[in-house]
């Protein structure tokens, strides 16, 4: 009851990359880049196990961003002129490759990370790829005149390495889609289909991740526009829970969700966002425990998860790793309570 998981992304070791950033650049070059990359996912996930996370991930480690981190091994992709692009509806701006013809993967894009990760843990391993409808809000189409079709193509490919990374051994395959949120209407329209083909053949177990995205200005400030409650998963849990999708990870912690709203998942696993991302608090056990309590009124216990409500990327490593110990003694005294 009550096992724990994170979102996906975890800081990145200031030997690896500008600390309490995203897109933070790189320190390391070439074979000592990728060497650097290997050494800090294994810390990830030993870090994980230390701090008691039942559910491992490869901490995203290997990535500079958890889109453009698979966009980088796709041909058809344009990166040495990004343009200035509006993503989440406007959101934020931020500066984007350029999709200019036929879409193929160059070959594995996380074979290395999953690998090393699947070798130096027992534990189950989740990993996650960006969801399609999040990667074509992420970067500009020069190609397919078509958001619909140039998704479907991007779920193909996510699905060829959704399939290795299973190979791999992988227990989980997550697609992140932050997009959810925003564009409601086209989840219900192509969305889901999109997911769909993403995930097609996989037997491992695979989730949706949903938020209201990283602790950053943009998306705080976004949060504060929304209202004294937050209702976009009422419009798309409904044809989630219709879904193919086994698990659905969404943003709970200090959120303004109505946690009532889970009632609309009937019949999934739910990783219920335990810790908040967008402050420096370290949640208490006793918060977590509280939180997990309330979701158990509106999904029965053994299909919940304990987990963050996002990525934990531009956080303080130290303040991270003490936020996932809270969250796994959290829901350590959870389980007594309902023991």
């Amino acid at each position: 009851m009550f096992p724990t998981s994170v979102a996906g992304s975890l800081p990145k070791p200031s030997w690896l990359a500008e600390p309490n950033k995203l897109w933070a650049p790189w320190r390391q070059e070439g074979a000592d880049l990728v060497a650097a990359k290997a050494d800090a996912t294994l810390l990830a996930v030993k870090e994980q196990e230390d701090a008691g996370i039942d559910i491992v991930t490869d901490g995203e480690q290997a990535r500079q961003h958890f889109v453009h981190g698979f966009l980088e091994r796709v041909e058809g992709i344009d990166f040495a002129h990004k343009i200035e692009m509006g993503i989440r509806a406007d959101r934020y701006k931020a500066m984007v490759p350029q999709v200019i013809g036929e879409l193929r993967l160059k070959g594995r894009v996380h074979e290395m990370e999953a690998r090393t990760a699947r070798a130096h843990t027992k534990r189950k391993l989740k990993f996650t790829l960006p969801g399609p409808m999040t990667i074509i809000d992420t970067i500009a189409d020069r190609h397919y005149g078509d958001k619909v079709k140039m998704a479907m193509a991007f779920a193909s490919l996510l699905n060829q390495e959704a399939r290795a990374l299973e190979a791999d051994g992988v227990d989980v395959v997550q697609f992140d889609e932050p997009a959810f949120n925003v564009y409601t209407g086209e989840v219900k329209d192509w969305g889901i289909d999109a997911l769909h083909r993403a995930a097609e053949g996989l037997k491992c177990k695979t989730a949706v991740h949903i938020c209201y995205g990283y602790g950053i200005k943009a998306n705080t400030d976004w949060k504060e526009t929304l209202g004294g409650e937050w209702r976009q998963y009422e419009e798309i849990f409904p044809p989630i829970a219709r879904s193919k999708i086994d698990q659905v990870s969404l943003e709970c912690m200090h959120s303004r969700v109505p946690m009532s709203l889970m009632k609309l998942l009937d019949g999934k696993d739910v990783l219920v966002g335990a810790i908040d991302v967008a402050s420096d608090k370290i949640e208490t056990p006793e918060e977590v425990a509280a939180l997990l309590a309330g979701a158990t009124k509106y999904v029965a216990p053994e299909k919940i998860v304990a987990c963050t409500n996002c990525g934990m990327a531009p956080m303080r490593r130290d303040i991270a790793y003490a936020k996932l110990r809270a969250l796994a003694q959290g829901a350590e005294l959870a389980r007594k309570k309902n023991g």
